[in-house]
């Protein structure tokens, strides 16, 4: 049953996750109860690992990385990484490890959001796009409908249109097959506009929905004043209890590869979702790299590239919009730059104002094939027409790209 002191009042565990979650007696792995001392109780090999140290006698260069030789690699790590989630809630203005999730990669939070709250074949999930492809896919491998409200992208906006939203919500909530997670990409991939925190309350205050609403900020940190664009504003201030935000490591801190992924949320919720996670899921090297990127030295180096990443996010902004470029081919650029990429539209050669989808993609093959120079090309979602979507780079490679698409408006 809803409490009196929920937020929204109609929201409840109960209605919010499936039955069969609610009852399940999580795994209760070995590190849950003991964690030091002569450990013989998981069947780990005491010995230690098999990896060879690095041979610096021959000047050969090892495999293994010298930092990762003291890690207890024969040990399973820990189920719960509380070093972790308390340097997260220092670095995120959050009250508890206890609202943190941590998990492989955003993808892993995202699965898991499906399963514990998604019947499949009945509930359904509502997806705002040009948007994520991986909730569509989650979806599809869950057997859960997705229901597709578009932004509004009329003028490069690409802003959620809140009232079709909760409309669509509340008509769902009368019928057999309701909605039980909204996805909401801020800053949005590949739109990179970031959404206003008054549309986000706008969705989780509709009186008739008992899912939850789901704020993926992956591309967070490049905002302006992330700390106040960030949803986490919403739970920690206002206390919204239908509400779950999705962060990672592998964008403003450049550890794509040891795939860290993070949600927040009410402590309910995230006991939801440590107790059908793989009780290991985190690895230990990975768990050590998260430790160094959130120490003083990890933060401040952080906060350094960040500002170079935005310097150069606006000498690629400005470069694409200059001549001859503009001249050549490229239209706009669209969306809010609130991320680490841009959307560039690329026109016709007859007539340059026209979106040319086809020019589009034979500048994104010609510049990948011909000079190793990879973009995305994005013409076919929602909104998107005759564009490429371009991560900034370092200010060499950020100067390549606009050299060579230049090349190619150029002999187009």
């Amino acid at each position: 049953m809803a409490s009196s002191s929920a937020k929204p009042p109609q929201f409840s565990l109960d209605k919010a996750i499936r039955k069969n979650i609610l009852a399940l007696l999580p795994y209760r792995c070995a590190r849950d109860d003991y964690s030091e001392g002569i450990l013989l109780d998981a069947n780990e090999n005491a010995l230690g690992h098999a990896l060879p140290r690095p041979d610096r006698s021959s000047g050969r260069d090892c495999t293994v990385a010298a930092s990762f030789d003291d890690l207890d690699l024969h040990r399973y790590p820990s189920p719960t990484h509380y070093d972790i989630k308390q340097r997260l809630c220092e670095l995120r203005n959050v009250p508890s490890p206890a609202n943190f999730f941590l998990g492989v990669g955003s993808d892993e939070a995202i699965d898991l959001l499906f399963r514990i709250s998604c019947i499949p074949g009945k509930d359904r999930v509502l997806v705002c796009p040009p948007t994520y492809g991986m909730y569509g896919v989650c979806a599809q491998i869950n057997d859960v409908e997705v229901v597709k409200v578009n932004l509004d992208v009329e003028g490069g906006k690409f802003r959620p249109k809140v009232d079709e939203i909760n409309r669509t919500l509340s008509e769902a909530a009368r019928t057999e097959n309701p909605i039980k997670l909204v996805f909401l990409c801020s800053p949005g991939n590949p739109t990179g506009t970031l959404i206003p925190l008054s549309d986000v309350r706008a969705i989780l205050a509709n009186p008739d929905y008992e899912g939850l609403v789901v704020v993926d900020e992956a591309y967070i940190d490049f905002a302006d004043e992330p700390d106040q664009a960030s949803a986490v504003k919403l739970l920690v201030e206002e206390g919204w209890d239908n509400l779950v935000i999705m962060q990672t490591l592998s964008k403003g801190f450049g550890l794509a590869a040891i795939r860290l992924g993070i949600a927040i949320s009410s402590p309910p919720i995230v006991q939801v979702l440590n107790n059908i996670k793989a009780p290991y899921n985190i690895s230990t090297p990975t768990a050590a790299l998260a430790l160094r990127a959130l120490s003083p030295s990890g933060l401040t180096l952080f906060r350094q590239n960040i500002r170079t990443l935005l310097e150069n996010r606006d000498y690629l902004h400005s470069a694409l919009l200059a001549p001859p470029l503009r001249e050549l081919g490229v239209i706009q650029i669209l969306g809010a730059n609130d991320a680490n990429f841009l959307v560039v539209q690329i026109g016709a050669k007859a007539d340059p104002s026209r979106p040319d989808n086809e020019r589009a993609n034979r500048a994104y093959k010609y510049m990948a094939e011909k000079d190793q120079v990879v973009v995305r090309f994005r013409g076919h979602e929602h909104g998107c027409e005759a564009c490429l979507r371009v991560t900034v780079g370092t200010r060499p490679e950020c100067e390549k790209v606009v050299e060579r698409l230049r090349d190619f408006l150029t002999r187009e």
